[in-house]
């Protein structure tokens, strides 16, 4: 069983988080699932409803996989050097480390993206690809590069999850994990008409 380390933050968004969570959840068997904080109990989403994080960062930084999501708090977090410097050492740790939409730009900001391929929300990515050493990548449903998963905005992170499912437990199976949850999935990592609509191609 694979132990997923999932990071909540005040201002997190919801779907980033509960969507792919969804996904790996349905595989009970085969993940572990714990939201984690800098400090323990509720956490106000960027949507005002709470969710509570039964680990602090301070208890636990080993997790086979890192999951970081985005969401308006992310602008402050990535000034956080004392979150940043547990997000660096658990990437380090981790088998597979993924992100939502603005969360890859606290992995960003942490160096552990440099020299690799990454994308982000589009409607922020002028905001977010700020990385010099990060190859951005303009249009993209999600990019896998090595043990590193980034996606698109919110909803991309499902599709991501998936891709991710695919890897570690072959495509047959993610597409088990999408009819159970009646969703439509974008296998097509490429798949990304919302870089044209923010005017990225």
């Amino acid at each position: 069983m694979r132990t997923i380390g999932a990071l909540i933050f005040p201002g997190f968004e919801l779907l980033d988080v509960f969507g792919p969570m969804e996904m790996f959840g349905l595989l009970s068997k085969d993940y572990e699932l714990n939201l984690i904080a800098e400090h323990k109990g509720a956490i106000p989403s960027g949507q005002k409803l709470a969710a509570v994080a039964d680990h602090s960062i301070s208890d636990r930084s080993g997790f086979d996989i890192l999951f970081i999501p985005g969401g308006a708090g992310t602008r402050r977090e990535v000034e956080n050097p004392h979150l940043l410097t547990w997000i660096e050492k658990t990437a380090y740790h981790a088998e597979f480390v993924l992100s939502v939409c603005t969360g890859s730009a606290l992995l960003a900001k942490t160096g552990i993206l440099d020299n690799k391929h990454a994308t982000t929300n589009k409607a922020a990515f002028k905001v977010v690809s700020q990385g010099p050493k990060v190859n951005w990548v303009r249009q993209a449903r999600w990019i896998e590069d090595g043990k590193t998963l980034t996606s698109s905005g919110v909803s991309a992170g499902m599709d991501m999850s998936l891709g991710a499912i695919s890897i570690m437990h072959g495509i047959e199976r993610a597409r088990k994990v999408a009819m159970w949850s009646e969703y439509d999935w974008h296998e097509d990592s490429n798949w990304d008409p919302f870089a044209k609509v923010h005017g990225l191609v």
